[in-house]
C-alpha cells in the first residue's frame, strides 16, 4: 500500500509540474506576442493618436472610457440577442435556449418596462456613480498615463478584478435576498424567472449601486487602474453579465445556466464564479441536476438541452 501511495504522489506530482510548466510557457508566448505585437504597437499608437485628439481631457477621456465604450459593448452584444429574443430569429440562436418554450417569443411589454429600467440605471444611477470615482482614480495619477500597462500586468489586475467583484456581489446579493430587502429591492430583478440578456441590469436603483455597480468598480479603485484597463474591465463584466443572463447556451461562450438557475430557484447561486457558493453550500440543489451537467462551454454546435435533456416528468 505504501509503495502505490508513493508512486500515485509521483505520478501526480509528475502531472502537476509538467502541466504548470506547459502553462506557465503558454501564458509567457501569449503575454510576449500581445505585449509586442499588439499591446507595443497598434493598442499603443491608438491610444496616444486618442489621447491628442481630445488634447489630454481627462474627464472627457474617462467618459469615453468608464462609460461610453463599456455601454456600446453591452447594448451591442444585447442588440442582437433581443433581435432573436423578439422575432425567434435567427432559429440558430433559438435553439439554443435554456428554459425551453420561454420568452418564445419574448413579451413586448414586460420587455419595454425592462429597457425603461436598464436606461434608467445607466443615465441616472451609473454614470452619477463615475463622477466620486473620477477623482479617486485621478489620485492615483496613473489613469491617464500615456503609457499603457504592460498586457501581463493586465491579467494580474483582471484577476484581481475577479476576484473582489465575487466577493462583493455574492455577499450583497445574498442580502438583499434576506426577506425584508427582497421585498421591496431585489424582486423587481425577479420578475424574469427566465431571464435575458438586457435584464442584467434591470434592478431597483439601491440594487444597482449596491450589488450591481460598486463590485465592479471597487477593482480598479483600489488598484488604480488605467483608464484603459478599466474600459476594457467595464466592457467584459457588462457583456458577462449579459451572457449569464442572456437564456441560451450559446457555442464557445461562458456557461450560463448557472446563474440561469438561481433565477428559476431563487435560493441557489448566488456569485458569479461559483466558489463561495461551494464554500457556503448554496449551490447544493443546483449539483444536483443536469442544469449541473451543461454547466459548461459548449464546444460542438449541439444544444446541450438535446445532448444533456431533462428526465421526462412523471406520471401522476
Amino acid at each position: 500500500q505504501g509503495k502505490k501511495l508513493t508512486d500515485a504522489l509521483r505520478i501526480s506530482a509528475y502531472v502537476f509540474s509538467t502541466g504548470l510548466l506547459m502553462f506557465t510557457a503558454l501564458v509567457n508566448t501569449a503575454s510576449w506576442f500581445m505585449q509586442n505585437i499588439t499591446l507595443g504597437n497598434f493598442w499603443q499608437t491608438a491610444w496616444l493618436e486618442f489621447y491628442d485628439h481630445v488634447e489630454g481631457d481627462e474627464w472627457t477621456i474617462f467618459l469615453v472610457g468608464a462609460a461610453l465604450v463599456p455601454a456600446l459593448a453591452f447594448w451591442g452584444f444585447n442588440g442582437i440577442l433581443l433581435v432573436a429574443d423578439i422575432t425567434g430569429k435567427p432559429t440558430f440562436i433559438t435553439r439554443y435556449r435554456i428554459q425551453l418554450g420561454k420568452n418564445d417569443p419574448v413579451d413586448r411589454k414586460k420587455l419595454w418596462k425592462a429597457i425603461y429600467t436598464v436606461l434608467g440605471n445607466q443615465f441616472f444611477v451609473s454614470f452619477p456613480m463615475l463622477v466620486p470615482m473620477f477623482y479617486i482614480m485621478k489620485w492615483w495619477e496613473n489613469t491617464f498615463s500615456k503609457e499603457l500597462p504592460t498586457f501581463q500586468w493586465f491579467l494580474v489586475e483582471l484577476s484581481i478584478f475577479t476576484v473582489v467583484e465575487e466577493i462583493l456581489f455574492y455577499y450583497t446579493h445574498r442580502l438583499v435576498h434576506h426577506p425584508v430587502l427582497y421585498k421591496h429591492i431585489h424582486k423587481k430583478h425577479h420578475e424574469w424567472t427566465a431571464p435575458i440578456g438586457v435584464v442584467s441590469i434591470y434592478a431597483h436603483p439601491i440594487e444597482h449601486i449596491v450589488s450591481n455597480t460598486l463590485p465592479v468598480m471597487t477593482g480598479p479603485m483600489i488598484m488604480g487602474s488605467h483608464i484603459v484597463s478599466i474600459s476594457a474591465w467595464f466592457s467584459i463584466a457588462l457583456v458577462t453579465t449579459s451572457i449569464s443572463h442572456c437564456g441560451y447556451h450559446l457555442p464557445l461562450l461562458p456557461s450560463p445556466e448557472f446563474h440561469d438557475f438561481h433565477h428559476l430557484k431563487f435560493n441557489q447561486c448566488y456569485g458569479v464564479l461559483g466558489v463561495l457558493d461551494f464554500l457556503h453550500g448554496t449551490d447544493k440543489m443546483f449539483r444536483q441536476t443536469k442544469a449541473f451537467e451543461r454547466h459548461k462551454v459548449l464546444l460542438s454546435f449541439t444544444p446541450l438541452s438535446e445532448s444533456i435533456p431533462e428526465p421526462p416528468k412523471k406520471e401522476e
